[in-house]
């Protein structure tokens, strides 16, 4: 674990971080002294949804505050509940003529506090009860029988949903029952490599290298075993929804899930997990599912929904929406309509699961009749001499291969040939599919330029834009002129417009050391006089032009001057292949 803070101590930091919190989010406002956040706009004709616990699980709880999900949210010191009068704080500042629903986790502390709270708020004449949220599977029914189970991650379940029907307008008894019942259809189990590690705090034992923790709280709790050593991605998911889901566990078979059940899906990171390996984690959770349990998720959230500080664990969340729809008759329809329920809380994600608006299948067919239309007309050009100029300039360029690595050595990462060979076996190989046997110039050219972007990196990026732009500016010379030809004129027009669109993408210039030295030069005098040759010559003398030059631009920029060859022998790798193939697309024109 990493025990290094920007804060020694956790002094002060809950308020600084809920303050924070309210500035980004106008709906919201703050009640420092009492940490308690809360909705500027709730309506107290309407369900008053109440959560709240200690800090470090951050988004939860003040990050789910807001119209339809919580109207106000109250936070404890770390790891610690809030005081009664915190909580009382919270139910003043959002007050309900309709009721009050106080969803807390099942800790001690929380479970004591807020419920002196809701005592006291009864006494004043509040409708008010407290829904407590018991989702861990871990623990079985034996070790909690005197506590009951942990509240983790699919609370937030509870919570959206309690919301939605709040924020909706419906009775306080329709809340609960929906509130009651979710908890009762959900599961979660959590897992983590190591404990988390609380700012001016004594070091945490900390899990061994080789091992991980199954049934992992948030709290640093030990967890209910210890594995070593680490399984697969897979066989860990394997393992953690057998607690969930196994029927012939009956200390954990808590839910009842039958074939064509509809489910939902919650992973939730204890804050130390990165986004990469999160949703990786994701898909092989979804996929064990489907492949063990014929289970395929309706809905998947995944990201921090109820931290541990900066705990490297996660936990999944399975809902069962089919079994609410059994115990309240509330349908799937309605029950997937609450989870989707727009909310400004700013911690809650967005899905995309608003059904999209499909193409017609008509809009689809004049799609594919243009891109026919574009590859089979266009000026023709003669097919053999076609091919034999782009293989004589593929040719030319893979074998100056050694001297293009041999000079990319000096100055970079030696990759440069090795790109450039990449490039023309790409183009090459099209050439041997009878790419140019229609001598379609325009087909030719986009098929050319598609392989040599897939090679990638910067030189292959400049080509690939260069020639896309030296296509689309013949295309829009045909569009122009019915009786437009491919002609050395026409081409210098389009190779002038392509040089001048590329320089809006890059700041290169000539004298930068780069493979514009050679592209420069090439173009503006291809455009100037109309001669094939002539532009030849001027980019081969600006790619050589560049041995010795300070390079402005990629990776040999950060070369020092005492690195530069002493003779100033050594050009730019790029400008060099480009002026080669260049120089072997003429040889092969004549």
């Amino acid at each position: 674990m990493s025990t290094k803070h920007f804060f020694p101590s956790t002094e002060g930091v809950v308020v600084l971080g809920l303050e924070n919190l309210v500035a980004r989010n106008n709906h919201l406002a703050l009640d420092a002294p009492s940490k308690v956040v809360y909705n500027r706009s709730h309506d107290r004709s309407k369900v008053t949804v109440i959560s709240g616990g200690g800090s470090g699980h951050e988004p939860a709880w003040s990050g789910f505050v807001g119209d339809g999900m919580l109207a106000a949210a109250v936070n404890g010191e770390v790891f610690a509940s809030p005081s009664t009068k915190q909580i009382m704080a919270a139910i003043k500042h959002v007050p309900s003529d309709a009721g009050i629903i106080l969803c807390i986790t099942n800790y001690t502390g929380d479970n004591l506090h807020f419920g002196l709270a809701r005592e006291k708020a009864a006494g004043m004449g509040y409708k008010i009860d407290i829904l407590r949220m018991t989702d861990d599977v871990a623990l079985g029914r034996k070790q909690t029988e005197n506590t009951g189970r942990r509240g983790l991650a699919a609370n937030m379940f509870v919570l959206k949903l309690c919301g939605a029907l709040a924020d909706r307008g419906r009775p306080f008894e329709k809340c609960m029952e929906i509130g009651l019942s979710v908890n009762a259809n959900a599961v979660t189990v959590g897992s983590s490599l190591d404990h988390c590690h609380i700012p001016g705090r004594e070091h945490h034992r900390s899990v061994p290298q080789e091992a991980y923790v199954l049934g992992m709280g948030i709290h640093n709790e030990p967890g209910l075993h210890e594995i070593t050593p680490v399984p697969s991605a897979d066989k860990l998911v394997a393992d953690m929804l057998k607690y969930c889901l196994d029927p012939s566990d009956k200390d954990r078979g808590f839910v009842e899930f039958k074939p064509d059940d509809v489910i939902c899906l919650l992973i939730n990171n204890f804050g130390g997990v990165s986004n990469f390996e999160l949703e990786a984690i994701s898909t092989v959770v979804r996929r064990v599912l489907e492949r063990d349990w014929k289970i395929k998720p309706v809905r998947i959230l995944a990201q921090c929904f109820e931290t541990s500080l900066n705990g490297p664990g996660w936990s999944l969340s399975l809902l069962n929406m089919s079994g609410i729809e059994r115990e309240t008759s509330t349908t799937v329809h309605t029950l997937l309509h609450l989870l989707d329920y727009e909310t400004t809380a700013p911690a809650w994600p967005k899905n995309g699961y608003k059904e999209p608006k499909y193409p017609t299948k008509d809009a689809e067919r004049d799609l594919e009749a243009s891109v026919e239309t574009n590859v089979d007309s266009g000026p023709k050009v003669d097919a053999t001499v076609l091919e034999s100029s782009l293989r004589a300039a593929c040719d030319a360029a893979i074998q100056a291969e050694p001297d293009i690595t041999k000079w990319d050595v000096v100055m970079g990462d030696g990759d440069c040939g090795e790109a450039v060979v990449g490039m023309c076996q790409g183009v090459l190989k099209k050439l041997d599919s009878k790419l140019c046997n229609d001598g379609l110039i325009l087909h030719v050219l986009d098929e050319v330029e598609a392989a040599v972007e897939e090679i990638g990196g910067t030189l292959g990026a400049i080509i690939s834009i260069i020639l896309a732009s030296f296509t689309t500016n013949l295309r829009l010379a045909q569009q122009k002129d019915a009786k437009f030809k491919f002609d050395i004129k026409s081409a210098g027009h389009a190779a002038g417009q392509a040089l001048r669109n590329l320089m809006g993408y890059t700041s290169a210039k000539e004298g930068s050391r780069t493979v514009m030295d050679c592209l420069i030069p090439f173009c503006e005098t291809l455009e100037a006089s109309g001669d094939m040759s002539k532009a030849v010559e001027a980019a081969e003398k600006g790619a050589q032009s560049t041995a010795g030059m300070k390079a402005k631009f990629g990776r040999a920029s950060y070369v020092g001057e005492d690195s530069i060859d002493e003779k100033g022998s050594t050009p730019d790798p790029g400008a060099m292949a480009a002026a080669i193939f260049l120089k072997g697309l003429q040889n092969g024109l004549k």
